[in-house]
């Protein structure tokens, strides 16, 4: 079995009802289980600024499927849901990022893991340590020596929705 973590993020529309339908999405995937959800998270834009806040959630998965067809599972849900890519960290309906699969480096074409920007952005850090607050890694070490160094306020990331099970969640 394979742990892979998610990062979802989301600034269109009902929000809330965006990251639901994603993770019911996944969680209806064939030999994909959805084993924890964190929080919602609310964050200022990245990059693009001139866009309304993004809701951002992680994920823990177990499958048994590789790297490269979790990628292309996370693409089917963001295709189903009208993920339409138009500008580089522009608005978006739903955006399913591979953060972490195992302890594996990876780097392949379209696809590299640890994802590369994760260790630079509280909006994936801050949920991803939540649902792994148990587990130790040196990535998820890594992440947590990486949160300890930025300035939350300054990152603009607050608690939007506190969830405490998939039920809940869903």
């Amino acid at each position: 079995m394979n742990n892979v973590y998610l990062s979802l993020g989301t600034n269109i529309g009902d929000r809330e009802q965006n990251l639901k339908l994603a993770v019911r999405l996944l969680q209806d995937t064939e030999n994909v289980s959805v084993t924890a959800v964190s929080s919602i998270y609310e964050t200022a834009p990245v990059g693009y600024v001139d866009q309304p806040s993004f809701l951002n959630i992680a994920l823990s998965i177990e499958t048994t499927y590789s790297a490269m067809d979790m990628l292309r599972i996370c693409q089917s849900v963001e295709n189903e849901l009208g993920r339409v890519r138009e500008v580089r960290w522009g608005p978006r309906i739903i955006d399913l990022d591979i953060l972490l699969y195992n302890n594996d480096n990876i780097e392949v074409k379209h696809l590299i893991v640890p994802h590369p920007r994760m260790f630079e952005r509280a909006f994936v850090l801050v949920p991803l340590l939540e649902i792994t607050k148990n587990i130790r890694t040196p990535h998820l070490e890594m992440a947590k020596s990486c949160l300890e160094r930025m300035d939350l306020m300054a990152e603009g990331i607050t608690k939007w929705k506190s969830i405490n099970s998939m039920d809940e969640f869903l």
